[in-house]
């Protein structure tokens, strides 16, 4: 569900005050993740990385509050449910955006992932989940890269993390991660401490597997 609330009375009150009108409010904040255990799962589970790689964001924002804040063409809205966006490569060989559900339940998620991301891609039309915060992604998996910086527009608002193709060394395989986000909706400390979350929840990624 998505509900306006009145800013000045929420905790984002100062933040909505001094960013609002902002000509370019967003932020990017990068981190290299150990994506090792990711790797290890993958293989296990036969689940696809940007699937893995997609939850675990999800799972990581869930237990975040800020998260389910988000400034909107002038207003800020609450939010009970998230949901990952993905970048899909469609039939006609151009790209489509689409929005999936998160849900704790790793192989439900991973269920929805399939079947959004192949229907998208055959029907060549876009999805999207109007009643969730939507978390963007964009996976350019055909090289490396340190650092990605996304367009800075008032037209989107929405938290997005970008990476590339993931760096195999010796002992570790490790992954640069953007982190994009509206300074509205968190501060610089909320966005650290999500991407160290992030990696701790990578970290204990079904310990069993």
């Amino acid at each position: 569900m998505k509900q306006e609330i009145n800013s000045q009375e929420s905790n984002r009150a100062e933040a909505f005050s001094m960013w609002m009108s902002s000509p370019m409010p967003m932020v990017t904040l990068v981190k290299t993740l150990d994506v090792s255990r990711l790797i290890k799962v993958s293989k296990k589970s036969n689940i696809k990385f940007t699937s893995l790689m997609c939850w675990c964001i999800g799972r990581t924002a869930s237990q975040v509050e800020e998260f389910y804040t988000l400034p909107v063409e002038g207003k800020l809205y609450r939010y009970d449910r998230l949901a990952i966006n993905v970048i899909v490569e469609n039939s006609k060989g151009g790209i489509n955006s689409c929005d999936i559900p998160y849900s704790d339940d790793l192989q439900q998620f991973n269920r929805d992932y399939q079947m959004l991301t192949v229907q998208v891609a055959r029907e060549c039309k876009s999805t999207f989940l109007e009643d969730h915060m939507v978390i963007g992604t964009s996976a350019m998996i055909q090289t490396e890269l340190d650092c990605i910086i996304n367009q800075y527009t008032d037209q989107f608002s929405n938290p997005m993390v970008m990476w590339g193709k993931y760096r195999m060394g010796l002992f570790k395989t490790t992954l640069p991660v953007s982190f994009q986000f509206h300074h509205v909706q968190m501060d610089g400390g909320h966005a650290a401490k999500f991407l160290q979350r992030l990696q701790d929840e990578i970290n204990n990624l079904k310990k069993e597997w």
